[in-house]
């Protein structure tokens, strides 16, 4: 993901430097070029050792180490960086970034890099919430730098409360946010659904479907990391909601319809992979919860088409992205819902081919408009997510 980028990432003295290692892996892990510079102080809490084992580049410590190539390295490395990661930051080297002081190589080359800039507060409660801090922060945001916040919970020192560095899991999200793409849809609203959607037939059970949500998750996540103002209708799912995305949780189709109709007006592209249940029990009928499911008859009347109802709205300009899942005659169907619904794109999957179904993390999809077909070959649904965003932009 992050092949032929620069990543150049500052560590500072704090206990959670242990997580800067983790970060490190990940990056590299992503094919990223890591470079890393500490401050004095981080190399009490770990070893620039491990940094150079995990990058395969020399650990920078020192502004006056004349044992590098013959160049001016915190300018050199502030020109090669993508990106620029400060994590941990200690309340000092924040102080010291909103402010312009330069005393070292970490604060030298941070002030001379003209990249994207993201620092990672660790520290006490105390300080953080610390008025001084506080304004500390704003003045670096001012500055156009990102602050990945820290997190709640038991601190090093035993205290309770914000201050904990994020984990290494999300800080590598905020990096592959700024440059894993080019943010070729900067300025676009995108809409999408995912994740399947549950009708109570009584207060214990319910008609759902299989749909685990990845494929949705993974469209809004790359439409966010190539600069989209992304909306998530989902529904009940057990992944995590991409950071940089606005997540709406629903439970119903109904309350999936509602959502929908909310945020559609205002949207230039709308990519529906939700797996709605098709089906609810009637409203008329008497749903009594009984002793043994044998006993259980339903009777069903269908929800709400959503696409039908996208289709049907539409304005000029907005393009309408919906999913087909069949188990046979795939293409038909689905070149029959393009027509039917008034698509501007269908992407058509089979759950009976390998890779593919539901909960994979892989996805086997053509794609169909009324001008092209494109059969694509297994890959990740990220990678999948990613030719669909091709296509329509």
């Amino acid at each position: 993901m992050l092949t032929g980028k620069t990543v150049v990432l500052g560590v500072t003295g704090s206990i959670a430097a242990y997580k800067s290692a983790c970060l490190a892996s990940l990056l590299v892990k992503a094919h990223a070029d890591v470079h890393v510079i500490m401050t004095k102080n981080a190399c009490n809490f770990i070893n620039p050792i491990t940094f150079e084992t995990l990058t395969g580049n020399k650990c920078l410590t020192d502004t006056f180490d004349r044992n590098f190539e013959f160049s001016v390295q915190h300018v050199s490395l502030a020109k090669k960086a993508d990106v620029f990661m400060i994590a941990p930051a200690t309340a000092n080297v924040i102080a010291k970034i909103a402010h312009g002081i330069a005393d070292d190589m970490l604060t030298t080359t941070f002030l001379a890099a003209s990249c994207p800039k993201i620092i990672a507060p660790a520290m006490n409660t105390g300080m953080y919430e610390n008025p001084v801090t506080q304004k500390n922060l704003d003045d670096c945001s001012l500055f156009g730098i990102m602050i990945a916040e820290p997190e709640c919970g038991r601190l090093a020192c035993g205290d309770v409360g914000k201050g904990k560095m994020a984990e290494a899991e999300v800080l590598f999200e905020y990096i592959a946010h700024e440059i894993a793409f080019e943010h070729d849809l900067a300025g676009k609203k995108i809409l999408v659904t995912a994740g399947p959607t549950q009708e109570a037939i009584d207060p214990v059970r319910f008609i759902t479907n299989h749909s685990s949500g990845k494929m949705g998750y993974a469209v809004a996540k790359i439409a966010s990391y190539r600069g989209a103002q992304v909306t998530l209708v989902s529904g009940l799912v057990s992944l995590l909601s991409p950071l940089f995305v606005e997540t709406v949780k629903v439970k119903s189709a109904a309350e999936m319809f509602d959502a929908v109709k909310k945020y559609f007006p205002e949207t230039d592209i709308v990519v529906k992979s939700a797996a709605v249940a098709d089906y609810r029990p009637s409203h008329t009928a008497d749903h009594k919860l009984k002793k043994s499911d044998a006993d259980l008859s339903i009777e069903l009347e269908r929800t709400d088409d959503i696409l039908k109802y996208l289709g049907e709205n539409k304005r000029n300009g907005q393009f309408l992205c919906g999913f087909c899942m069949e188990t046979e005659n795939l293409l038909e169907n689905a070149k029959l819902k393009l027509e039917k619904k008034n698509l501007d794109m269908i992407v058509a999957n089979s759950i009976n081919v390998e890779g593919a179904g539901f909960g994979s993390d892989t996805n086997v999809v053509t794609l169909i408009s009324k001008d092209f077909e494109k059969q694509l070959p297994v890959m990740s649904k990220e990678k999948v997510a990613s030719a669909i965003l091709d296509e329509i932009k």
